[in-house]
């Protein structure tokens, strides 16, 4: 099954987004023709009285509540994240748990797209990709993807695949977004095109700046994302806001519509991860699915974002 061109990012439930809200966002999602839900064993671990899990079990009930759909709908979790000192990395015994604990949690019988969350430099390749075939051949993962991988990394894993005849990552998630351009643009893109990897973008929309709801570092006092968005402003990024704003007013769209557009026009980019943690928000996101950048707004768009 191919990934919808907008994701619904997952990693908001359980820490900004309560049980009953989720769930009504996903319902909301599948209606908007969004079938595939991104999330990971340690969403949302950050969280105040978390461990990690929380949104894979908010989304296996909507699953549990939807098994008719089962088969329309792509889920996308990952493992490798340090959920504890002794819950971490991508060796053999701890994906072989991992993953019966996001499929104990997810109330299904597989992952449609498993993704290594991060490398782990202590862990061959060969092991990792082993332990992934051996979960492949029994069903309880269909497609293998990696997250936060440097083209070494992945040039790596490529070499070990094919020495060992072991599954490939077909799938890459990277962070991109009209701030975060240089490391897919300059390094993964050209790699992904070449092996036909799907590319799925995270933080799409640097996690809100390009939202449209921060005018200036005023306006995070109350957000819970602060220490991630304290970084984009800088003349480069308030520069990249002014036009993404005077395109949105000129398309009579949200400044996070025109965002998310600009990242599906890019080559090599599959769809964009976004979450969103009200139905109007939602709305607005499906929207960018449907919106036609033309080459000057493109250009426009690009100039601003120049570093």
């Amino acid at each position: 099954m191919e990934s919808s061109r907008l994701v619904l990012g997952g990693n908001v439930f359980g820490w900004t987004v309560n049980e009953q809200d989720s769930l009504k966002l996903l319902d909301a999602a599948f209606e908007l023709g969004i079938n595939t839900f991104d999330t990971a064993d340690a969403y949302s671990i950050w969280a105040s009285g978390n461990s990690g899990g929380e949104s894979e079990a908010i989304i296996g009930k909507w699953l549990s509540q939807n098994s008719h759909r089962r088969s329309e709908v792509k889920i996308i979790t990952k493992v490798g994240a340090e959920l504890s000192p002794h819950q971490q990395g991508l060796s053999k015994g701890r994906i072989l748990q991992a993953v019966d604990d996001s499929l104990r949690r997810l109330r299904t019988d597989y992952i449609d797209l498993y993704f290594s969350h991060y490398p782990d430099a202590s862990t061959a390749h060969e092991e990792t990709l082993e332990t992934y075939s051996t979960l492949i051949a029994c069903g309880k993962v269909r497609s293998i993807g990696a997250s936060n991988y440097t083209l070494e990394d992945l040039q790596a894993a490529k070499s070990s695949a094919d020495h060992h005849a072991l599954p490939r990552y077909a799938s890459l998630q990277v962070e991109y977004n009209l701030c975060d351009r240089h490391d897919f643009e300059q390094q993964l893109r050209s790699f992904a095109l070449a092996e036909g990897c799907e590319v799925l973008t995270y933080f799409s929309l640097a996690s809100g700046f390009l939202s449209g709801k921060y005018k200036g570092l005023n306006d995070l006092t109350h957000s819970a994302r602060r220490e991630d968005l304290e970084k984009y402003f800088d003349e480069r990024g308030m520069r990249i806001l002014q036009v993404l704003h005077q395109v949105a007013q000129e398309q009579q769209v949200s400044p996070a519509e025109i965002a998310l557009a600009w990242v599906m026009h890019q080559p090599g980019i599959t769809s964009a991860i976004a979450s969103a943690t009200n139905l109007e928000q939602l709305n607005s996101l499906a929207r960018s699915t449907q919106l036609r950048l033309d080459a000057q707004t493109l250009e426009r768009l690009d100039l601003a974002s120049l570093l």
